[in-house]
């Protein structure tokens, strides 16, 4: 029988409870807690009163890779790279601290889930470190944007400087006009 140590399970617990907060899905917490999936399961209807999410994690590289993802992808990833190479922190660490920041940048509507999930946004690293996605230099803006590793990237524009032509096209809302009475 091994030695268990109750700080150890208290910050696995501290850790788990935190992801979970951020929105983790239960595979990103089996993978960075050593806590049982049982105890998981328990932990995370505690806290958000509900069993988690069924179905399989996002598996493809594509989605980082449209338009409006490869905007908020890109402005995490870059983030997370700073703090790797500047701020001394790693690992689940990192991704945390990372998409806090990436949140204060780009907080959702009221009521409204970020563009980025916490659990999309760490298999974008997972996808980094297995060189399946890179940063690719804009030629205009000089920004660095995620793209498939093996593509052509000469020329490269972002879609920040080079938007899809139905980028941003909202139904519109008719103006309100003040009725002053005469």
């Amino acid at each position: 029988m091994g030695n268990k140590s109750v700080i150890s399970e208290g910050r696995q617990i501290s850790l788990a409870i935190e992801l979970i907060q951020l929105g983790a899905r239960l595979q990103l917490l089996e993978s960075e807690t050593t806590l049982s999936r049982e105890r998981l399961l328990k932990l995370y209807k505690e806290l958000r009163g509900v069993s988690p999410p069924k179905g399989m994690l996002p598996f493809s590289t594509d989605w980082f890779i449209t338009w409006q993802p490869n905007i908020h992808s890109s402005l995490f990833l870059s983030i997370h790279r700073y703090l790797v190479q500047h701020a001394q922190v790693s690992g689940i660490d990192a991704v945390i601290k990372a998409y806090r920041l990436y949140l204060e940048q780009m907080p959702p509507e009221p009521g409204a889930e970020p563009l980025l999930s916490l659990t999309r946004a760490w298999t974008l690293i997972r996808f980094f470190e297995n060189k399946m996605l890179t940063l690719v230099e804009c030629s205009e803006c000089h920004g660095h944007f995620v793209s498939h590793t093996f593509e052509l990237h000469s020329g490269y524009r972002c879609g920040l400087c080079h938007p899809p032509s139905r980028a941003g096209k909202k139904k519109k809302v008719e103006p309100m006009v003040d009725a002053i009475p005469a």
